[in-house]
């Protein structure tokens, strides 16, 4: 790929946020679920928009195990909904930024719902 077709992939991912979190908005009591996935890693953290702050954050690079891609999505969304009863919230608001629900991001949601928190 030349640096155009970079640029123009990079712009289409970027609307593709935007309209996903032009009706989401997160808060005190419903935080945003907002999910980064990259090629090796996924992470994901609760946001409340109203004052900018993350309220939780989970990622896989803290872990060390060689688990397929999918598990390591899974267990972070369970660490994640973990982090989410410390803090005292227990319904968010699911935020896939520009990626499709499928794949990791599906495995990390279904996770965090078995793990007790309500999207």
């Amino acid at each position: 790929m030349n640096r155009k077709e970079i640029l123009a992939k990079r712009a289409r991912a970027a609307r593709r946020a935007t309209r996903v979190r032009a009706r989401i908005v997160g808060t005190k009591e419903r935080p945003r679920l907002s999910v980064f996935r990259s090629h090796r890693h996924i992470s994901a953290q609760l946001i409340d928009d109203t004052t900018g702050r993350t309220m939780a954050a989970a990622s896989d690079m803290k872990a060390k195990t060689e688990a397929k891609p999918l598990e390591r999505a899974a267990a972070v969304g369970a660490e994640l909904a973990g982090a989410a009863k410390k803090a005292g919230v227990t319904t968010v608001i699911f935020d896939r930024g520009s990626y499709l629900y499928h794949g990791r991001v599906k495995a990390l949601a279904e996770a965090a719902r078995e793990a007790g928190l309500v999207f």
